[in-house]
């Protein structure tokens, strides 16, 4: 926990976030037949999902410890992991529509992986729904621990697993190549890869403010 308060990589995160924001306008992309200049998004629309699975991921961790300890500080790092995740859920569900309307005609398509993006989003909502339906703090601690517990493995599956058992549009799935050598050239990695770790360190920052604030709240009302 100790590493959250260090400032360095908070410096760092925002200085390679401006680098890949700027780069990613401004570097040479390969000329892809339909794509175009569109597969910019990638730079942005991949990175959002990055940021999301890292801090679900932590969410999941702490739901283990809670379990394990009953620390309520760490049903409050879960809560707030799943609210920043959720907001960079939205804006990877957004950047996805924005590139689908430019090179597949419309925003929605009914794709497989947009399909299961789409209920993977609503299994996060019922976690939002279970919490707010269970009055007692502890049992409402630990059904939602199990259930966030339970949610991440089926998200995973809903979004890397079976969109790629069934035709669809998106690289990588159903047959569809994925962003490789012949797409993507080294001028794109150095802008993509680094996005991946700065975008999920801004995540992670975020989770941290979030749970520090709540956390002040929650020794407020312990006090009173």
């Amino acid at each position: 926990m100790k590493f959250i308060y260090q400032t360095w990589w908070k410096v760092l995160a925002v200085l390679v976030i401006l680098y890949t924001l700027i780069a990613g306008f401004l570097f040479e992309v390969p000329t892809l037949p339909i794509l175009h200049e569109t597969i910019r998004n990638v730079y942005f629309h991949v990175p959002m999902w990055m940021a999301m699975f890292t801090v679900f991921g932590i969410s999941v961790v702490y739901s283990i410890m809670y379990l394990n300890t009953g620390k309520e500080e760490y049903d409050l790092v879960v809560v707030e992991c799943i609210n920043t995740g959720m907001f960079f859920y939205v804006l990877g569900l957004i950047t996805g529509m924005m590139w689908a309307k430019y090179t597949w005609g419309e925003f929605w398509s009914n794709d497989p992986k947009q399909n299961s993006a789409a209920v993977a989003f609503l299994l996060y909502c019922a976690y939002a729904v279970l919490r707010n339906s269970i009055d007692e703090e502890q049992k409402r601690a630990k059904i939602s621990a199990i259930y966030n517990i339970f949610a991440f493995p089926i998200l995973v599956v809903l979004i890397m697993v079976l969109p790629r058992m069934t035709d669809s549009l998106h690289p990588g799935n159903g047959g569809n190549p994925a962003f490789g050598k012949l797409d993507m050239d080294n001028s794109m990695r150095v802008v993509l890869y680094p996005a991946f770790i700065a975008w999920s360190a801004l995540a992670v920052w975020i989770a941290s403010l979030r749970y520090r604030i709540r956390l002040i709240e929650y020794k407020k009302n312990e006090i009173s």
